[in-house]
């Protein structure tokens, strides 16, 4: 049995080391039942009475992310929209948010279409800047400040121990949504945040095959409390089996994500001078501007995600992923197998993210061969 004085790779790597007590397997059932029987006095001494609000198909992993982020308790979601989601949701209309400008575009859309309409007031400042971050504080009125670092898909790099400080003086809680940092790299809880938010379809699955969010928090308070109702009374819970792949996938996250990281890092410097490129976005080049604050707060490399900005706009962007026979054009990331977007006709009109970028996901192929592909897809450009 692992616990909390074992190193993380260890306590991913064995689940903790649960094992079944009755078969002694070292893999856990999956529970696929939906209600649980009631005592004859009418009282559920098992402490389970119905799925939807206490799966134990949800136990282990829900466990071990526990232990990874160093948190109280941690939460499975359906998606990661619906873990982000129940954050806002939990709160109550008039309340005061803080979002940055660079972010997961799907959950900016929902808070700007949906959020807005349902009474929050929701305000985008670059995150990077702290001193617009203490400008946007209203003191008894901001109620959750919302970090992502790196930001999707710029890779801008937010001061999360700086920015949870500012939160804290104002009266407001921090959340961090660390999908792409992950436990292996950054510990946002550590770091002053009260929730860690990750869409577990990328990296903690990381074999592309569930869709699922996950929250951890720093304390089992009435805020915790609430966003627990949300995804009870709402009903945004994963099935049993996915919870099983999804802690399947957990065991081999971190030589997934060292791998990544890896990778990611060789082909940022390969491109950074490339005559076709414009620009190579990632936090772990030096001449990055939040290049110092991702080596104070991640630990190990700087993550799997980077983009590119090809030279001749648009049409050179979309020509060049049509090209690669190696990458996969596709959405999402995290998985070990390299991906490429467009990621601008998916954000579209109003959003941040320049026409020419190409976002890439890093995988734990070959470095040389991804390399090599982008060098031929961008020689087409010629």
């Amino acid at each position: 049995m692992t616990d909390k004085s074992h190193k993380p790779e260890t306590i991913a790597a064995q689940g903790l080391g649960w094992i079944d007590e009755t078969t002694r397997a070292v893999s856990l059932p999956i529970h696929m039942s939906s209600t649980f029987i009631r005592d004859p006095d009418n009282q559920y001494r098992s402490g389970r009475e119905y799925a939807r609000s206490d799966n134990p198909a949800y136990d282990q992993p829900e466990a071990v992310l526990t232990a990874l982020e160093n948190g109280k308790a941690a939460m499975l979601f359906a998606s990661g929209m619906a873990s982000a989601s129940a954050c806002f949701l939990a709160l109550k209309p008039g309340d005061h948010v803080v979002i940055p400008k660079v972010m997961y575009w799907g959950l900016r859309l929902w808070l700007m279409d949906f959020a807005r309409g349902w009474g929050l007031d929701v305000e985008e400042v670059e995150m990077s800047d702290l001193a617009a971050v203490k400008a946007a504080m209203r003191p008894g009125k901001t109620k959750l400040v919302w970090i992502e670092s790196p930001g999707n898909p710029m890779w801008n790099v937010t001061d999360i121990a700086a920015v949870a400080e500012i939160a804290k003086k104002a009266g407001a809680r921090a959340a961090a949504d660390s999908t792409v940092s992950t436990p292996v790299l950054t510990h946002p809880l550590d770091l002053g945040c009260d929730i860690v938010m990750h869409s577990a379809t990328k990296y903690l699955n990381g074999h592309s095959d569930i869709v699922m969010g996950a929250l951890a928090t720093k304390a089992e308070d009435e805020y915790w409390e609430r966003i627990a109702g949300v995804r009870s009374r709402v009903g945004g819970i994963p099935g049993s089996f996915e919870a099983w792949l999804l802690l399947r996938g957990m065991r081999t996250l971190f030589p997934r994500v060292k791998a990544a990281c890896a990778n990611a890092q060789k082909v940022a410097e390969h491109f950074v001078k490339h005559p076709r490129i414009e620009e190579v976005l990632y936090p772990g080049l030096k001449n990055h501007p939040g290049h110092a604050i991702a080596a104070k707060q991640m630990s190990g490399g700087f993550g799997g995600m980077l983009s590119i900005r090809v030279k001749g706009g648009e049409g050179a962007a979309i020509a060049t992923a049509a090209r690669v026979k190696l990458w996969k054009r596709a959405t999402s990331l995290g998985g070990t197998e390299s991906l490429i977007e467009h990621r601008g006709s998916i954000e579209g009109p109003g959003a941040p993210c320049p026409m020419d970028l190409l976002r890439l996901s890093a995988g734990i192929e070959d470095a040389s061969d991804l390399i090599a592909d982008l060098e031929q897809a961008l020689d087409g450009n010629s």
